[in-house]
């Protein structure tokens, strides 16, 4: 699954927004609540990970553990898709915008970076995109 990852600029500032939350006493696995249900529910749930697009480009990814049914205030039903919390790099990937999440395809899915690699992070997100579009990674 591919997401937009609103109002971050950089994987670690992706980290840091996390390290923020668990500062302030939220503890456990990561929680993202969106409005629509997932209907490839099991594929997801069997290794599947939430890949995040940071500035036009899928940098990192995160394990889904499970789904939860989260009801809002308005009374609308929505999914909260739990993560590992381990924030893990991955190679760039192009995406356009686009809203709420799509499907990823395994083959179509970035590779991890080795652990411990930043890789393109140190570049300005202009440059690594220009490189993600020609091929270089």
């Amino acid at each position: 699954m591919v997401k937009l990852c609103v109002g971050i600029d950089t994987v670690e500032h992706l980290e840091a927004h996390r390290a923020a939350q668990r500062a302030r006493g939220i503890t456990g696995p990561t929680r993202h609540v969106t409005r629509m249900w997932p209907r490839r529910e099991p594929e997801l749930l069997n290794g599947g990970s939430l890949y995040w697009v940071i500035k036009g480009v899928i940098q990192a990814r995160q394990t889904v553990l499970q789904l939860d049914e989260v009801i809002g205030e308005d009374g609308i039903r929505r999914c909260g898709i739990i993560m590992d919390a381990e924030i893990i790099r991955t190679e760039a990937a192009i995406r356009r915008p686009f809203q709420g999440w799509r499907y990823l395809e395994p083959a179509d899915s970035p590779a991890d970076l080795t652990k411990g690699t930043k890789a393109q992070d140190d570049l300005p997100p202009e440059l690594m995109t220009a490189l993600a579009e020609i091929g270089v990674r």
